[in-house]
């Protein structure tokens, strides 16, 4: 019998599950739990790690795994790699649902950096007011600036303990997308951004504040996805189904 554990925590994974508990596929999904506010999937639910590889391996064994769709973050980058060294180990079929990553149009002003610690780095001093789309994970790559630069931050919710930063140097925003170019434009408009720090998460729900900031003439530092090995990947929730009925046959 199918035993489907999807690797979630995106938008994408929620309609994934979504789609999965409509076709009748056994599955649970796991998510790291990082945020506290969270639309609720309909599929048993597993929240925390899995302890690394040997973890991993240890739980698609004893629940009876027999395939793996990983819809983490792009950014999520140790989860990701665990899967694949885990999959090999006992040879189960795994499948990567990434977004494209965004490409860089007319009128964009990217400057593309490998990481946090570069991103931190290429921030100029006449960046004042700088818009760390982020969230709260790597900020502090960013605490060394405190007394250069004013950051706005905004992250999904405020659970997480205190941020890395000195309070004077931030305003804070509480908010989860999928956001609004009017939104985007009107935010960067009231802060007075001159610069925005972001991750290249791909897909439609953050990428207006990129549109944005090319309509004001605003820089970006773009930090680039990690690279991972090779494995079979897929752009929708749509694709994943497909794939998963291909496999099942």
């Amino acid at each position: 019998m199918t035993q489907v554990l999807l690797l979630g925590g995106t938008f994408d994974a929620y309609i994934l599950s979504t789609l999965l508990h409509e076709a009748g596929v056994q599955a649970i999904y796991s998510y790291a739990g990082a945020t506290q506010t969270r639309r609720t999937p309909a599929l048993p639910v597993r929240v925390g790690g899995f302890g690394g590889v040997q973890g991993l391996v240890d739980y698609l064994s004893a629940h009876h795994i027999t395939h793996v769709i990983d819809a983490t973050h792009p950014f999520a980058a140790q989860m990701s790699a665990n899967a694949i060294a885990a999959c090999a180990r006992l040879n189960l079929p795994l499948l990567s649902m990434e977004r494209p990553a965004w490409q860089a149009r007319p009128g964009d002003q990217w400057q593309h950096v490998p990481d946090m610690a570069a991103a931190a780095q290429a921030l100029s001093r006449s960046l004042k007011r700088v818009f760390l789309a982020i969230g709260r994970k790597q900020l502090a790559a960013f605490a060394g600036l405190a007394d250069e630069h004013q950051f706005v931050l905004r992250v999904i919710d405020q659970e997480g303990g205190a941020l890395p930063l000195p309070a004077s140097s931030y305003e804070l925003i509480v908010a989860r997308g999928p956001f609004q170019l009017a939104d985007e434009l009107a935010l960067l408009g009231k802060y007075r951004i001159d610069c925005i720090v972001s991750k290249n998460a791909g897909g439609a729900d953050t990428y207006a504040k990129i549109e944005a900031a090319r309509q004001l003439g605003i820089a970006v530092i773009m930090v680039d996805r990690p690279v991972l090995e090779p494995r079979t990947q897929c752009q929708s929730p749509q694709q994943a189904m497909e794939w998963l009925r291909r496999q099942r046959c």
